[in-house]
């Protein structure tokens, strides 16, 4: 029989980068060589219904990127296409693996799964070797006194900014190891139509922090027309861009766009925490709540159809473009959940399904918030009025006008509920599902 070579694993998820990869440098720094791999795996690319998904074209971008760049090393990834746990039975069968490395998932699905691997790789005697890489802290790294998760944005980010030292953003040199690959001759990466889906119009550029202006973030940031994000959201979600280099422009650069990043690691030791909140409301008195869920009221919100200009475009640009401002998301979530009174959930998974930034722990702890039921919530009496916030954050209705033509027209539609109205049913509702608190 023909003895089996020697390799270690690294296994590309959500950390599509060479540079300052923290699993990927601990990897290239132990004497057996690395192959690169990453899983296209089926179950997870069959949740997206649009096989026009710029999501799916941006990380195979990305991963086209780095597999060019390994490949000048005489390397490459190694693509599959298939169940997880088959593919590393398959290379448990090819290879005489040591250990597999990657970076840290902090989702319930990817922990179970990663669980699973873990359990298999054991009953070979091979090591399974995870890192903190998408996060400046994990779950259990700042705690209160008593040792129990923070739950309040607040503390939690007093608690950050004092615990937070150079060390924890100091960069992970692992393109400097690229020598310590493991050489083959790599195929190409599939291509997008062998996984189903379609070229879209996304280009998948390196993020570059050094042409990032957050100077004066917290100054504009509220204004939609004035495009002010650093549009990082995808980069951040697939890892093509690193947290710590992140981190460290945000302490240089402005505390407001730092602010940003700490309520991403929160709303993720939140779902660590509490994986309950991806299927119910993080107060559970909450999912008492008897919602509307009126079918032709959500499609019209879908559609950006509600007679409410600031909602209407806001949906109309996700729609489009995949993106959202941050404060039209506020406005079309509480719209959603305390106008319409449909629950959140419905809203939280329709943006899963559009926002090119989405990412399980930011978009749930944010519906939770609009709707008053989470962790660290708005006030279930707050009830943002659209037309108010028109007027302090598009008073020339610029935004207006670029996503809704026929505003101000007479095919535009009218409100299609009295803001008065729907407040006091929202309250009335919640109040019902509280009832026991007052």
């Amino acid at each position: 029989m023909e003895k089996k070579q020697k390799i270690d694993i690294f296994w590309f998820r959500r950390d599509l980068r060479l540079e300052d990869n923290c699993g990927l440098f601990h990897a290239l720094n132990t004497p057996n060589p690395i192959l690169p791999i990453f899983i296209f795996d089926p179950e997870i690319l069959q949740q997206f219904e649009d096989k026009y998904d710029r999501r799916v074209d941006y990380f195979h971008q990305a991963l086209n990127s780095l597999h060019q760049q390994l490949l000048l090393q005489q390397s490459g990834i190694r693509f599959f296409y298939q169940n997880v746990l088959e593919c590393f039975q398959d290379l448990v069968a090819q290879y005489d693996i040591e250990a597999v490395y990657c970076n840290t998932d902090y989702e319930p699905d990817a922990l179970e799964r990663d669980a699973r691997v873990r359990d298999f790789l054991k009953s070979h005697q091979i090591r399974f070797k995870n890192y903190k890489d998408q996060v400046v802290f994990e779950a259990n790294e700042i705690l209160k006194a008593d040792q129990t998760p923070y739950t309040i944005f607040t503390p939690y980010s007093k608690k950050w900014l004092e615990k937070i030292q150079p060390f924890h953003y100091q960069p992970h040199p692992s393109g400097a190891f690229l020598s310590n690959l493991h050489l083959w001759n790599a195929p190409p990466i599939p291509t997008l139509t062998d996984l189903g889906f379609k070229t879209t119009d996304i280009v998948f550029q390196k993020p570059d922090l050094n042409v990032i202006h957050i100077e004066n973030f917290e100054t504009v940031r509220e204004y939609p027309i004035l495009d002010a994000s650093s549009h990082l959201g995808i980069a951040l979600r697939f890892g093509t861009v690193s947290i710590r280099a992140c981190v460290a422009l945000g302490l240089k650069s402005n505390a407001t766009w730092l602010k940003a990043l700490i309520w991403r690691g929160f709303f993720m030791q939140i779902l660590f925490h509490f994986p309950k909140v991806v299927h119910h409301s993080f107060k559970s008195k909450y999912d008492s709540i008897i919602w509307r869920n009126d079918e032709n009221d959500f499609e019209k919100w879908c559609n950006g159809q509600t007679g409410y200009p600031l909602v209407d475009a806001g949906m109309r640009q996700l729609n489009k473009t995949g993106l959202m401002h941050n404060r039209v998301r506020m406005v079309v979530a509480s719209f959603l959940s305390k106008h319409l009174l449909i629950d959140w959930r419905w809203g939280e998974a329709y943006f899963a399904q559009k926002l090119l930034d989405y990412d399980l722990a930011a978009n749930n702890g944010n519906w939770q918030w609009a709707a008053g039921t989470g962790c660290d919530a708005a006030p279930y009496f707050r009830v943002f009025n659209p037309e108010a916030q028109m007027k302090k954050f598009d008073a020339e209705q610029l935004y207006i006008q670029k996503w809704i033509p026929e505003w101000n027209s007479d095919i535009y539609p009218q409100p299609m509920v009295e803001h008065a109205f729907a407040r006091a049913r929202a309250l009335d509702a919640y109040k019902k599902a509280l009832k026991s608190d007052f």
